[in-house]
């Protein structure tokens, strides 16, 4: 795939996403964007590959790469889904565990992640200089998916969080599903996009959650890097100065221990 045509798909993520803004749940105007999208065959293939385990995508990924905020100041927060399994008599929905972090704020949670459609690209992307046109991939394309997790009522600052998911995918020619990063070297690259709403347990609070791999969607003027993800200088007061440090600001080795640390374990 070319870069006009992953900054099309960047843009078609956006636009889902800004369409899911208005409402908790998908309307017709989500599934109307995704019709229309020029990349992706119209027809959903969803009863097709179900048949495969997503579970990987979502637990298998290095997490320093996974980056979140939540609410209007683009708060830091940081999410590990550390298991995934399959219903086995509903295999499009996944069980799901894992932790967020907040500041020092740990919390665990529990939900699912349900597949609700998936589209495949009209033509197979071959990655930096054709470096995967030898591996003869079968199918790639993207699912989308409700995800309802709840964290632990006990523990301080928690809630639930609620919204869409967006995953790239492609099934290699052992007929193995692997995560899609044949466009990672692109500026534009991203993946796992899930946007959505955190609702607190007590306060009945209510804000924007999200968060993803490489980029974080609909994050307005929070995400100011051009090659990579960079957080604008006036919002690293909310979480982010150590992520600065560590890879903007001449690697300091301490702030890159605590970004690389696994704080989920």
């Amino acid at each position: 795939m070319t870069t006009s045509r992953m900054l099309t798909f960047a843009t078609f993520l956006f636009l889902i996403a800004n369409s899911y803004s208005q409402s908790i749940n998908p309307t017709d105007k989500w599934k109307n964007l995704i019709s229309k999208e020029a990349i992706l065959i119209p027809k959903d293939c969803k009863d097709s590959i179900i048949k495969y385990d997503f579970a990987p995508l979502w637990t298998n990924h290095n997490n320093k790469s996974v980056y979140g905020f939540i609410g209007n100041n683009y708060q830091r927060i940081r999410v590990k889904i550390i298991s995934a399994v399959k219903n086995k008599n509903r295999p499009n929905i996944y069980n799901i565990t894992g932790k967020t972090m907040v500041k020092e704020n740990i919390c665990q949670f529990k939900g699912t992640i349900k597949i609700t459609k998936a589209r495949m690209y009209a033509k197979i992307k071959s990655g930096l200089d054709g470096a995967f046109i030898q591996k003869h991939i079968q199918k790639e394309g993207i699912l989308m998916a409700e995800y309802h997790f709840k964290e632990d009522s006990n523990q301080n600052h928690s809630g639930v969080f609620d919204g869409l998911l967006f995953s790239a995918w492609y099934v290699d020619s052992n007929n193995l599903l692997k995560y899609d990063d044949i466009e990672s070297f692109s500026d534009s690259y991203c993946n796992n996009q899930f946007v959505g709403r955190w609702k607190d347990y007590n306060s009945k609070l209510i804000m924007t959650c999200n968060w993803g791999d490489y980029r974080i969607p609909e994050s307005g003027d929070f995400d100011i890097g051009a090659g990579e993800f960079s957080p604008a200088e006036k919002y690293l007061q909310y979480g982010w100065q150590g992520y600065r440090d560590a890879y903007s600001g001449g690697n300091n080795p301490k702030s890159l221990q605590e970004e690389q640390k696994e704080w989920w374990k």
